[in-house]
């Protein structure tokens, strides 16, 4: 299963400009994450800050008892071997081909024979769908394609967390499909923590079991799906129905005239949250995702503290009586 990462009032500068401040939050162990936010939120930043890649001014981020901001270098080193990190681009070497491309971890961080190599790799290939395709050059293939042979890498060291960082960013709506199901799907396999930073709505209406969104260097909220889906917090609706109405604009924000003006225009109505979808199923053949019972524990535990348009949406989720008896936080269902 994979490890939690537990977020602890963690701030981040570059210079006077502050990114975002006091960002608190848990990714649960083997569930599957999303955090969304408009351009320029600093989202990328956030994910870079959870492996130790940059430094925040305050704050800590703890995984397996290391933490990624303050502890000494050789264990962030350490820890970071947990993580695997699909880049936007899959920051593939344009001179090796896909094989190369996704053997590289295991032949500088491991001193695995080139036969236990092969396999390895072959398996993360056959993962990700490109079989066949392991002797092409990234420049020779489609973007999706490059998406997937990156998600391969990140994959051969066998981490307990994963961090995709706009993997929909340039495909089309059919190959963004394909992506979030291979996430479903690769999440009921390895049964990993994951963590996708995307401002795409149908990958954050199908795919996570929990959601969060940076706004006005504020983390918004961060919790269960049906919580941010159901949210009547204008940037949160704003941004999950694509709607000109509200705090986000051009500029990311609106002053508080305009906000008014549009307000008084709707009647004293912003924009309605957006509905909920199922959440997407592993594809036939792979049984179901061990995260979905921890999940259903957890959330249920937690029921009685969430808005009630929340509550209602996870009894709906879960086909429950509004009278049905809970357990309570820690109980056994």
């Amino acid at each position: 299963m994979g490890i939690e990462v537990k977020v602890e009032g963690l701030t981040k500068s570059f210079g006077k400009q502050q990114i975002w401040q006091d960002v608190s939050l848990t990714l649960p162990a083997g569930e599957v994450s999303v955090m969304l936010g408009p351009s320029g939120t600093g989202k990328t930043v956030f994910l870079k800050s959870l492996i130790g890649l940059l430094k925040p001014e305050r704050g800590r981020v703890l995984v397996d008892g290391v933490d990624m901001a303050r502890s000494p270098e050789r264990d962030v080193m350490e820890a970071r071997k947990l993580f695997g990190l699909m880049f936007q681009d899959g920051a593939l070497f344009g001179s090796m081909n896909l094989f190369d491309n996704i053997a590289f971890p295991l032949r500088e961080h491991t001193k695995k024979k080139e036969s236990e190599i092969r396999r390895i790799v072959m398996e993360r290939i056959d993962v990700v769908g490109l079989l066949g395709a392991e002797g092409k050059l990234p420049g020779e293939i489609s973007g999706g394609m490059r998406k997937r042979a990156g998600l391969a890498r990140a994959l051969v060291l066998d981490p307990q967390i994963i961090l995709c960082d706009e993997p929909d960013s340039g495909l089309d709506p059919v190959r963004t499909a394909f992506i979030s199901q291979l996430l479903i799907d690769l999440n009921t396999q390895i049964d990993a923590t994951m963590l996708i930073v995307t401002h795409n709505l149908d990958i954050a209406a199908t795919v996570p079991d929990n959601m969060g969104m940076l706004f006005r260097r504020n983390l918004v909220t961060f919790g269960p799906r049906e919580v941010l889906l159901t949210s009547r917090e204008p940037v949160i609706a704003q941004f999950l129905t694509a709607s000109k109405i509200g705090p986000i604009g051009m500029s990311e924000e609106k002053d508080a005239a305009t906000l008014a003006a549009e307000a008084e225009q709707n009647g004293g109505l912003l924009v309605a949250p957006r509905e909920i979808v199922p959440q997407l199923d592993p594809s036939p053949g792979l049984g179901e995702r061990k995260a979905v019972a921890r999940r259903r524990a957890r959330v249920l535990s937690m029921l009685d503290t969430l808005p009630d348009s929340a509550r209602d949406a996870i009894r709906a989720t879960y086909a429950l009586e509004p009278t049905a008896v809970l357990p309570r936080a820690g109980g056994a269902l």
